[in-house]
Order: structure tokens, then C-alpha cells, then sequence
């Protein structure tokens, strides 16, 4: 349908990533123009035009679960001090600390994880294809494939939104971009579990988190 030099000749031409491109393209069924055209209607394309600019502004916004069970603290930064102050921004922002209290991150994005982390995961990931009878010349590229889903897991900006699981935090970031006008960037976030390290009961933090919004 369509080939790796067409999502690399979109890339060229929209300044939007690799994955995001290789999903227009698929919704538009190879048709390169459509594809621009699906970008800039969800404005990545315009988020990618912005990412250039200095965002120095915006705020640090703080969650505390209900209970005191979980904590977040959480800088989303802007270009303007006036922007930071609006209703519309500040609600992202706190949106965005819910989800990190919920889905437990460790990372802001891919760039973040350490080398030697990838690199432990990529031997657990090609241990089990072993052990599942996968033959040899086929590891590499199950392992290539599975480590996405490992990134998936620890980077924010690769998760689901727990809101809206048909979009990324990147795909809402990138959204908000659009409706705001100004490069907005997720800088860096902590996050506290009372009890962290200590053997005790499992909740369902994801789930409670969730029954708060609804």
C-alpha cells in the first residue's frame, strides 16, 4: 500500500514522526496528499511547525490522589505566561498528572530511557522468543517488534490516554497544541506511591484514579 520512502518523504514534508506518519498513510490508503491532509486536521503537522520555539513559560502543577495515596508533580511548559494561565491550559496540565498518577510512567519519552534499560529488556524479550520455539533467524525482528510495547509501557508520551484510550498522550499533546497555537512540551515529572518498595496489597490505582473523573 504504501513503502518506508513514502513515510520518509512525509516526514520531509510535514516534520511529523515516523509513527504518526505511517498511521496517516494507512488511513489514507498510500494517498500521500490525504495523508497531509488527515496530519494537519489533527495538528500534528502544526505542532511539528512549533517544535523549534523556545517554551520557557507554563506551570507546575500538583496531584495528590484521594487518601494521599499517590502524588505527582508535574512542569508542561508554554510560550507565553499568558497562555499559562488560561482555564484551558491548566485543565491539560492537570489531565495530564491524573494520567501519570493512573498509568505510572517513568519516562517523558524515548530519549529519556537509559541505554542499558533497553538493552536488559531486549535480552528478557529475546529469552522468551527462544523459549517459545521461535526459530533464531526470526529473534532479531520479534525482538525489534516487542520492544515498542516496552516503551509503550514506560514512556508517557506513548501511552493511552486513560480517558480516551484511542489516543496517545502525544496524539493529546499535540491536539492541544493545535487548539492553543503555542509549542507546549511535557518537561518532566515525579511520581510517589505511599508504601512504594514495601510488600503489601495491590490496588487498582488505574481504576480509582478513573472512578474520581467519571
Amino acid at each position: 500500500m504504501f513503502t518506508a520512502q513514502d513515510v520518509k518523504e512525509l516526514r520531509e514534508k510535514t516534520g511529523v514522526g515516523m509513527m504518526d506518519c505511517k498511521r496517516a498513510l494507512t488511513e489514507a490508503n498510500g494517498d500521500m496528499d490525504e495523508a497531509i491532509k488527515i496530519l494537519r486536521e489533527k495538528g500534528l503537522a502544526a505542532a511539528a511547525k512549533k517544535a523549534s520555539r523556545i517554551a520557557a513559560e507554563g506551570i507546575v502543577e500538583s496531584y495528590i490522589h484521594l487518601g494521599g495515596k499517590i502524588g505527582v508533580l508535574l512542569e508542561v511548559n508554554c510560550e507565553t505566561d499568558f497562555v499559562a494561565k488560561t482555564p484551558e491550559f491548566k485543565s491539560f496540565v492537570h489531565s495530564i498528572a491524573m494520567h501519570i498518577a493512573a498509568a505510572k510512567p517513568q519516562y517523558v519519552s524515548r530519549s529519556e530511557v537509559p541505554a542499558q534499560s533497553v538493552e536488559a529488556e531486549k535480552e528478557i524479550i529475546r529469552a522468551q522468543a527462544i523459549n517459545e520455539g521461535k526459530k533464531p533467524q526470526f529473534v532479531d525482528r520479534i525482538v525489534e517488534g516487542r520492544i515498542d510495547k516496552f516503551y509503550k509501557e514506560v514512556c508517557l508520551l506513548e501511552q493511552d490516554y486513560i480517558i480516551n484510550t484511542d489516543q496517545t498522550i502525544e496524539q493529546l499533546l499535540n491536539e492541544q497544541i493545535a487548539k492553543i497555537g503555542e509549542k507546549i512540551s511535557i518537561r518532566r515529572f515525579v511520581r510517589w506511591e505511599m508504601g512504594e518498595g514495601i510488600e503489601k496489597r495491590k490496588d487498582d490505582f488505574a481504576a480509582e484514579v478513573m472512578s474520581q473523573v467519571v
